[in-house]
């Protein structure tokens, strides 16, 4: 029987693991249940992989991602692992020839679906084979208190129950201590061991920018630093996907929409195409990307604020799963605040209070002062971690300056419309009257006899706005929920009183951003091999055999091989089927199909 060692050598290719997998493949090698808590891009999946291919039997992986489930099965097979899934996407002959494959010991990874495991006939089908291990992936799926709650999840509990002898490993790379204890509780593995391998990934640049024409900032975003790229843009609506998808492709840039009113054999094209084609971009809801396994997404943009950090982190984490540098950039401006504050009001109290907590610290986030990276690992349980160098407030760090009086004017503005007049109205009314203008609406309300009418000259429309903003994320001015308008909280009279200082943010300039090179700055990123310029030439080169290559096999170019491998081959130039088999990321499997098409690729 193989080491893991040399599992990870002949068939992944690579001489060392990561950090913290060693540990946890031996773990379940050995039979132990393992809670895992690992950044997206750290490797999880061999996690998994590796002790089913070094223990006896099948191995059988738990995955919400029913369209994502060939990919991985492909992406398995290229390496030479006798792997497969069971679905709704099969036919009966495709899901009797897995089936037999299974009975007869001749799979190494079954991938089901959560609700595959409620189905009698599956359960009856796996008590008749040998298991090797349970893997239940995207296990934050199964916490209430998470983002992404998944009903089905919740019986997972039973595998225990029906197989004690078969060991478990959960695994998600979110999951804040609240959902951490929730998961364990769950599905009952407060008795594993549990390994947390920390949250950072530090080859992501963070930044957040004030959103004014949020269009023109995101092909300017592109334009600027990732052209060519392949990236996944969010929204919050579907109209606002449609548009914005629409807007980039009328501008040049190749994109396509991905939301839940599309027809099932769009989301799936659009998919499929953005797995298999280089520097597509994918405009989408949340209901886009979990589990996409494209480690050479350069970019996620935010173009709305997203409802928590949990799912910020998600999201961005899709990008620069290779280690390669990637940006995570968000245009976050007053109404996403307004709109947010007014969801948060909906559904029963309990609903309420989570939303209003995850609310707050995605404000928090958007709003420091600080290093964004702090923040981040801060929120996920990982305290006194050092600034990162690799965040906008970091590189060009905001001012914090005394708002006291300008909140003042805005909060005296609001009570006074709300007790004298017993009126409410929206921040664009407000600020109007704060800057003296006599708009039809303030004329026709006889606002302009006010005593805070034209009081607020000191500051331009957009800095009121920005100050508007602030108050709501700091929760010292509030949204009516039913129509929108701004009304006072309890400790907005704390700030009128003069018994509360209010610090405000003012962003400072944006430095000039060119295109990632290929390294990071971020600290403690794991080092990339360098291209030199005469490599350039030989890497796209390589890319291009790799494109056609995928395209003639029907499988995404990352099942061939990872930019980050065709990078070393391009630097390194092998010569032989020896030289090349040292370069990260070739195994024996890669090696043998694809050894010599490389070699003559690198001749020509």
């Amino acid at each position: 029987m193989d080491t893991p060692i040399e599992v990870l050598r002949r068939i992944f290719g690579y001489d060392s693991f990561r950090p913290g997998q060693q540990e946890i493949i031996e773990h379940l090698v050995a039979g132990g249940d393992a809670l895992v808590l690992m950044p997206t891009g750290g490797g999880k999946s061999l996690c998994y992989q590796i002790p089913a291919l070094v223990r006896p039997g099948t191995g059988v992986v738990v995955s919400p991602l029913i369209a994502l489930m060939q990919d991985q099965v492909d992406a398995l097979t290229a390496l030479g692992v006798r792997a497969g899934f069971l679905n709704s996407t099969q036919d009966f002959g495709e899901r009797q020839a897995v089936e037999a494959a299974f009975l007869a010991g001749e799979l190494d990874l079954l991938y089901l679906a959560p609700e595959r495991l409620r189905v009698e006939a599956t359960l009856r089908l796996l008590a008749k084979g040998e298991i090797s291990l349970f893997a239940i992936d995207e296990a934050h799926c199964v916490s209430q208190w998470g983002h992404d709650f998944r009903p089905d999840y919740l019986t997972l509990s039973g595998l225990h129950e029906r197989w004690p002898g078969v060991p478990r490993i959960a695994l998600t790379a979110t999951a804040t201590p609240a959902t951490h204890a929730e998961i364990s509780s769950r599905l009952g593995l407060d008795q594993a061991r549990h390994f947390v391998a920390g949250f950072d990934r530090p080859n992501i640049h963070y930044r957040v920018t004030a959103k004014s024409e949020p269009k023109r900032q995101l092909l300017e975003f592109l334009r600027s630093e990732h052209p060519g790229d392949a990236g996944i843009v969010y929204c919050l609506s579907r109209s606002s996907v449609e548009k914005i998808a629409a807007f980039l492709a009328d501008n040049g840039i190749p994109a396509v929409p991905y939301h839940a009113g599309l027809d099932a054999a769009t989301r799936a094209a659009h998919q499929a195409r953005f797995l298999r084609e280089d520097g597509l971009v994918v405009v989408a809801t949340i209901a886009f990307g979990m589990g996409i396994d494209k480690p050479d997404v350069r970019f996620v943009a935010h173009l709305d604020l997203p409802k928590s950090v949990e799912g910020y982190y998600q999201e961005t984490g899709r990008a620069g799963r290779d280690r390669l540098p990637a940006t995570a950039w968000m245009a976050y401006g007053l109404q996403d605040v307004v709109q947010h504050r007014r969801l948060a009001l909906e559904g029963d109290e309990a609903h309420r209070r989570r939303q209003v907590l995850h609310l707050d610290a995605m404000l928090a986030l958007c709003e420091t002062v600080g290093c964004r990276r702090v923040m981040l690992l801060d929120y996920f349980g990982q305290k006194d971690s050092a600034p990162c160098g690799n965040c906008d407030t970091c590189q060009s760090p905001p001012e914090s300056w005394d708002g006291t009086v300008p909140a003042q004017k805005l909060l005296s503005t609001v009570w006074r419309l709300d007790r004298e007049r017993r009126q409410r109205f929206g921040v664009g009314h407000i600020v109007d009257i704060l800057l003296g203008k006599k708009t039809a609406k303030v004329l026709q309300h006889g606002h302009d006899s006010l005593t805070v009418f034209g009081v607020g000259g000191e500051l331009g429309n957009a800095d009121w706005h920005g100050v508007a903003r602030q108050l709501l994320a700091q929760g010292l001015l509030a949204v009516e929920p039913d129509h929108g308008t701004l009304v006072l909280t309890d400790t907005s009279g704390d700030v009128l009183g003069g018994r509360r200082e209010v610090r405000l943010r003012r962003d400072a300039p944006r430095p000039a951003r060119t295109r990632a090179s290929g390294t990071s700055n971020g600290a403690g990123a794991r080092p990339v091999v360098e291209l030199p310029e005469e490599a350039v030439p030989l890497f796209e080169r390589l890319r291009a055999w790799r494109a056609a290559t995928a395209k003639e096999q029907g499988v995404p170019a990352y099942v061939i091989f990872h930019d980050a491998t065709l990078r070393e081959i391009a630097t390194l130039s092998p010569s032989s089927l020896a030289e090349l088999g040292k370069v990260n990321g070739v195994g024996e499997n890669k090696l043998a199909k694809y050894g010599e098409q490389v070699l003559e690729t690198i001749a020509s």
